[in-house]
């Protein structure tokens, strides 16, 4: 049974999803600030963060960067119509997805089956090499890490299945709903701009030079390409 935490200063919208997860059998923790959810991941094994953004204490987005700090699990956003800037800043300080009050009960158990199901690896019946090496990056999907020329890369769960995307299929050019359908496993509204901040933090991690990448290549008008990258 996979173990979310749902934090929201909000009452109501804790007790709703609640219903809505346990409905589907996943067993639920909640939180009402920032500090409290640091609590809970602390003590407990938790596999998804739903977080809201506005809470008092501690805000939803620095409680997503000291999560990170701790591990990689996913983490959903809550976010108001409002919050755009905010959803974007998440994006690229960690967050894997965002869902929109109000929201739809039925696209809150997908996004949350969908990074679970990233997140935990099922898999498929394709027997596929574990280890991909391309130019100085050298992915291992049995360990589920990734190094640089040798050094330890950090990951969340989304930017490890777009690199492994992109390594499982050199050369390939992929279009941001490409991208989006393969790895989020959902229909793409909306999906370019998600897809371009996952993008452009994965390439802070593995470049050198995130502004002349020597692996993540953007094909203009198409989309996006892993090349081998040799070295220099």
């Amino acid at each position: 049974m996979y173990n979310i935490l749902i934090c929201d200063d909000e009452k109501d919208i804790v007790s709703a999803l609640k219903i809505y997860l346990s409905s589907e059998n996943y067993n639920t923790f909640e939180a009402y600030n920032g500090k409290e959810a640091l609590q809970v991941i602390r003590s407990n094994d938790i596999h998804l963060v739903l977080m809201d953004i506005m809470m008092p204490e501690m805000d939803g987005l620095t409680a997503m960067v000291k999560i990170r700090e701790l591990n990689n699990i996913p983490i959903i956003l809550l976010t108001a119509k409002g919050e755009d800037t905010d959803k974007v800043l998440g994006l690229n300080i960690g967050a894997d997805d965002y869902i929109t009050k109000p929201f739809n009960p039925v696209e809150v158990l997908a996004r949350v089956r969908s990074q679970l199901r990233r997140y935990m690896q099922l898999g498929g019946g394709t027997v596929k090499p574990h280890i991909l090496r391309i130019g100085g990056i050298e992915l291992d999907d049995r360990a589920k890490t990734v190094t640089l020329d040798g050094e330890t890369v950090s990951l969340t769960p989304t930017e490890y299945d777009i690199l492994k995307l992109f390594m499982e299929n050199p050369g390939v050019v992929f279009s941001p709903k490409e991208i989006y359908k393969k790895v989020w496993n959902e229909a793409s509204f909306g999906s370019e701009s998600t897809v371009a901040v996952h993008i452009r933090h994965l390439r802070e991690k593995i470049e050198i030079n995130p502004s002349e990448p020597r692996y993540l290549k953007v094909v203009w008008g198409q989309g996006y390409k892993m090349e081998r990258g040799e070295r220099a």
